[in-house]
């Protein structure tokens, strides 16, 4: 490597090549997902994806990975050594389902029932997701400076419980179930990477890469896919210069959507704070001593220049970084990735890249994202912290089957000015033992229910009752302002329905269990956990 560019990026090792390619393989696949959900799900032109959003997520993939690089250069100049190695950064994947599921696809049905075009519905929910994202980068940028007293706080099963609800729901279980529609690339894929992770077979390439190119293979050979001549053409028409422009007059304008959804917004900027010194605790294991301060504010100033120029999705130290090191990884692997990754967004590559490389011959990676967190969640709490661990992953399982009844109801011909959703479909749904009025109020505020939830049993199991009675107090004035639970229908949606008293029953059961928890905490108590 000539000695200028040597000096402006850092030296190479050998090492990084790999921590290149696994890295690099992690990004290009929450790149598929974003094209894969924006065109899918949302039905966002490839103007607006294309032209905005994926230059927009670019600009913070290279902004972050540059200063991750920076900092493992100067951490192994002050050390003077040469084997530190920069975080592993970039899109956060559960965010990216949060968002799209939780808020950007609920704004555009609303947009939609409400009477909007389908080209106003669709502005409107991108904007949505922009004020999301943009919330998710101010908590990061404030948790720098506080981080360590929440995490302190809050107990780690209330946060994983939480994460592992929605990997399991919108990730692994979504992901499993398209695994097995198409069977053959699908299961051949998850086959390398189980036994290349778990069995730590050595295939003859990297784990993810081995998986990536059967898939592809396959679904090649199969016929699965077969574009056709006019998606080649749509394909390259993307690819050409794309140059974000700033959105700040958009994001102030939209800034009224923020408050319908702090309920997401709100724990998916805590997760990724806490997600943060958790992957900045395992690199300090690993020798790598990186300020908390400097690194949570890298994460926040990507997120925020994603939301200022488009994009939706934060941004995150990844874990893995012993991984890495053990890879030989430094800090070149962190800055090729961003170069790389950033030059594709601006280029318009990735259109292309998608249909040379299926999603179905990439989700195995993410579905192993999803095993792995719902794992970590029960391996890295205490064992006796298991029950609270399991409460947390429900809500957000009642939320993803909240999802797939009302795509099940839309598709049999509900959800429309004609026969929109009404009360009589609930209790056609009671009947046959579909509770169908408690999975729509569970979706409801549901990531703050399974962090509240796990985080009382937790403190409940630790006899520490004032902490659980302070949570139950806080689910009930939550739910009382319908901040949780509180629904009402649209013409083919539920939404979240904020005043006062509007979630009222609810706000009644939490009282009365904040009630019973303050009487435990007078009563005699068993000396031993279960």
């Amino acid at each position: 490597m000539p000695l200028a560019l040597t000096r402006l990026l850092g030296p190479w090792k050998p090492g990084d090549l790999d921590g290149f390619l696994a890295l690099g393989l992690n990004n290009l696949i929450q790149i598929l997902l974003i094209i894969s959900l924006c065109r899918g799900v949302l039905g966002y032109p490839d103007a607006l994806l294309f032209g905005q959003i994926l230059p927009a997520a670019g600009v913070s993939l290279l902004v972050g990975n540059l200063a991750y690089s920076y900092l493992a250069r100067r951490l192994a100049a002050r050390e003077q050594r040469s084997d530190c190695t920069a975080l592993p950064y970039g899109i956060n994947t559960v965010s990216l389902f949060a968002y799209i599921f939780l808020v950007m696809l609920p704004v555009k049905l609303a947009a939609l029932n409400g009477g909007m075009s389908e080209a106003a519905a669709v502005t409107r929910s991108w904007h949505a997701g922009m004020v999301a994202c943009m919330g998710s980068g101010l908590i990061e940028t404030a948790g720098a400076f506080c981080a360590d007293r929440l995490r302190r706080w809050l107990p780690r099963a209330a946060l994983l419980s939480t994460l592992a609800g929605i990997a399991l729901g919108y990730i692994a279980l979504g992901f499993l179930l398209r695994t097995y529609a198409n069977p053959l690339v699908g299961l051949a894929s998850l086959a390398v990477i189980l036994l290349g992770y778990y069995a730590r077979v050595k295939w003859p390439l990297p784990t993810g890469l081995m998986a990536l190119l059967i898939g592809m293979v396959l679904a090649w050979s199969s016929g699965l896919i077969d574009p056709s001549a006019s998606a080649w053409q749509q394909s390259l028409s993307t690819v050409t210069w794309h140059t974000p422009t700033l959105q700040l007059t958009t994001l102030w304008q939209a800034r009224a959507d923020l408050f319908p959804w702090l309920g997401v917004i709100v724990p998916m900027g805590l997760f990724n704070v806490i997600g943060s010194l958790q992957n900045l605790d395992s690199a300090d294991a690993a020798g790598d001593h990186y300020g908390t301060r400097s690194c949570l504010l890298i994460d926040g100033i990507g997120t925020l220049a994603a939301a200022a120029l488009g994009s939706c999705f934060p941004t995150t130290i990844y874990i893995g970084h012993s991984g890495f090191k053990d890879l030989g990884a430094r800090s070149g692997y962190s800055w090729l990735n961003g170069v790389v990754m950033g030059a594709a967004c601006f280029l318009g590559l990735f259109g292309l890249i998608s249909l040379l490389v299926p999603i179905d011959a990439g989700m195995a990676i993410v579905l192993y994202i999803g095993i792995a967190m719902t794992s970590q969640a029960f391996q890295a709490t205490p064992s006796r912290h298991a029950p609270a661990v399991v409460l947390g992953i429900l809500p957000g399982l009642a939320g993803w089957g909240a999802q797939l009844l009302k795509a099940g109801l839309r598709t049999g011909g509900l959800g429309s000015e004609a026969r929109p959703f009404n009360d009589a479909m609930i209790t056609q749904l009671a009947s046959g033992d579909v509770w169908a009025a408690g999975a729509f109020a569970l979706e409801q505020g549901q990531i703050i229910t399974s962090m509240l939830l796990a985080a009382l049993l937790v403190f409940a199991i630790e006899k520490r009752f004032l902490a659980a009675a302070v949570c139950s107090g806080s689910a009930a004035v939550l739910a009382w302002f319908g901040v949780l639970h509180a629904w009402r229908f649209s013409t083919g949606d539920t939404v979240l329905n904020l005043g006062w008293g509007t979630g009222q029953p609810w706000a009644i059961a939490y009282g009365v269990i904040t009630v019973l928890i303050l009487i435990a905490r007078i009563l005699p108590q068993d000396s031993q956990n279960i």
